[in-house]
């Protein structure tokens, strides 16, 4: 992947804007998963946060990547309830940290904002793989595009890492909640997807779609 283009701001920007349009397209849908094992206000607060960025983006209008996602994360942070606003907001503060004050990127230096991001997530939310959360869905997207990387071409990278994300997600449906509301249903919260796993497959299949 050494003479692969780079990915351009304009490309990125796009992956924020398919997020916003995602979230309201499927607003229902992730308010509808949570209501079945958790608050019932997954979809509401992430579409409402994802235009609160949407707007401040478009008022200051960052120059680089790493003053974008930083701005996108302190507004998550800052208006998105619950735990889903400083869990995506660390994501997209960390990403931040990782990509550096660069207006494009190799996919080698996205792979590395997106592992500080998910690490950013391991750090506040203490996930494990099997805890039925958004850690579910984003771990297997983050080594899936670490990996179609050094294999193939940027798209099919995110491509392969919104598969694993949606695989991920799922596989959700099978476990035991064991962090968050949802833990408190026990083995009633078998049967029923993750939210935040959901929610994190759409941001994967929106970074696909900006990188085709």
């Amino acid at each position: 992947m050494r003479d692969a283009p780079a990915i351009s701001y304009e490309q990125l920007l796009n992956w924020l804007r398919f997020i916003d349009e995602g979230l309201i397209e499927q607003r229902g849908f992730l308010t509808e998963l949570d209501a079945a094992i958790g608050d019932g206000d997954h979809g509401t607060n992430l579409a409402r946060g994802a235009g609160a960025a949407s707007s401040k983006v478009d008022a200051e209008q960052p120059e680089y990547l790493d003053e974008l996602f930083k701005l996108v994360g302190m507004t998550l942070v800052s208006s998105v309830g619950g735990a889903s606003g400083p869990l995506y907001g660390t994501f997209f503060l960390r990403l931040a940290t990782g990509v550096g004050h660069r207006q494009e990127l190799t996919p080698e230096q996205l792979a590395d904002g997106l592992e500080a991001g998910l690490g950013g997530v391991v750090e506040r939310g203490k996930p494990e793989p099997g805890d039925k959360t958004m850690y579910d869905a984003m771990a297997p997207a983050v080594r899936a595009f670490r990996a179609g990387i050094s294999s193939g071409d940027v798209a099919s990278a995110s491509r392969s890492a919104a598969d694993a994300a949606a695989e991920g997600r799922n596989a959700t449906a099978d476990m035991v909640a064991r962090k968050g509301r949802a833990s408190y249903l026990g083995d009633r919260s078998v049967g029923h997807i993750d939210p935040g796993a959901a929610s994190v497959a759409l941001m994967f299949e929106a970074l696909a779609a900006a990188l085709a």
